[in-house]
């Protein structure tokens, strides 16, 4: 495995397939990644924005071809880390529980609420190391307070901060299920973000999300239940104004991994280094090498 610190510190964006079209992305490269968990989504596209490297994973795969239960989460995070990536931008659809956070906002969720089933796939430890990283607040601060600038500015309609409730899918939500999820005062509501932010903290990687809301679930009866075309619809019409975020915050993102998030394992992992398996350490010597 190559030491991961001989790469500079890099930029990686989730989301869909087409956030690479921005402009001023250059000498960009088809990346293909092993990892100890199996492929990741797709290929990785790398390139230099800003005079930043910065790496673009397309979440369900180009032409979106994988379910949200069957993402295999801590391949695509695995696999950023492997290239220094140090932060990530995660942009997705979202349904909105509220009334006022209409289709075609821009969301900037600072809290999470898991509802998914799959947990013992949402982290690296196991098999002989424990690590317990906190989560009080998963998103990065500091990201999301240079998203919410740039945001503002591209002239998106913006709330900074909210709850986003992570479900499993792959069906939307019933009334009753989106009725109970609006009386636990949860803002919006999605399928694949939290698992992003767990493995993300464990990979000691400053994460932020870019929630695009697409649909008002199907708690509001006067409107249409939500639907694929729905969805499309007004996540078209989003996708570049997410460019132009993007594009504007990486600029202002520090070259230094210096935030909390990057120190996340400090006090985290439980296991004495001396009982560590050997396999085990091997697997996760891309997010433990300085402990190794």
């Amino acid at each position: 495995m190559a030491d991961t610190s001989a790469l500079p510190p890099a930029i990686g964006i989730i989301g869909g397939s087409g956030l690479y079209d921005i402009d001023g992305f250059s000498e960009r490269e088809e990346i293909e990644i092993d990892t100890p968990f199996g492929p990741p989504s797709d290929k990785i596209i790398g390139g230099v924005l800003a005079g930043r490297r910065v790496y673009f994973l397309p979440r369900h795969a180009k032409g979106h071809r994988i379910l949200p239960t069957e993402l295999n989460h801590r391949a695509n995070i695995w696999a950023l880390r492997s290239l220094n990536v140090r932060w990530i931008i995660a942009v997705t659809a979202v349904g909105s529980l509220k009334e006022e956070f209409h289709p075609r906002d821009v969301v900037l969720p600072d809290q999470f609420y898991d509802r998914t089933s799959r947990r013992e796939h949402h982290t690296f430890f196991g098999n002989g190391i424990v690590a317990h990283v906190s989560m009080a607040d998963p998103i990065s601060a500091g990201l999301r307070a240079l998203l919410a600038e740039e945001s503002r500015a591209a002239g998106g309609r913006v709330h900074d901060g909210g709850t986003y409730v992570c479900m499993d899918g792959p069906a939307f939500s019933t009334r009753a299920e989106s009725n109970a999820n609006r009386q636990l005062g949860f803002d919006i509501i999605g399928m694949t973000n939290l698992p992003e932010a767990k493995l993300a903290r464990e990979a000691e990687i400053a994460l932020a999300t870019i929630a695009l809301v697409t649909d008002y679930d199907c708690w509001k009866v006067e409107e249409e239940p939500v639907s694929v075309e729905a969805v499309i619809g007004h996540l078209m019409a989003n996708v570049a104004l997410a460019k132009q975020i993007v594009a504007q915050v990486i600029p202002r993102i520090p070259t230094e991994p210096n935030w909390p998030e990057h120190k996340a394992l400090e006090h985290a992992i439980m296991t004495d280094r001396s009982l560590w398996p050997v396999d085990t350490a091997a697997d996760l010597q891309v997010i433990l090498e300085q402990f190794i």
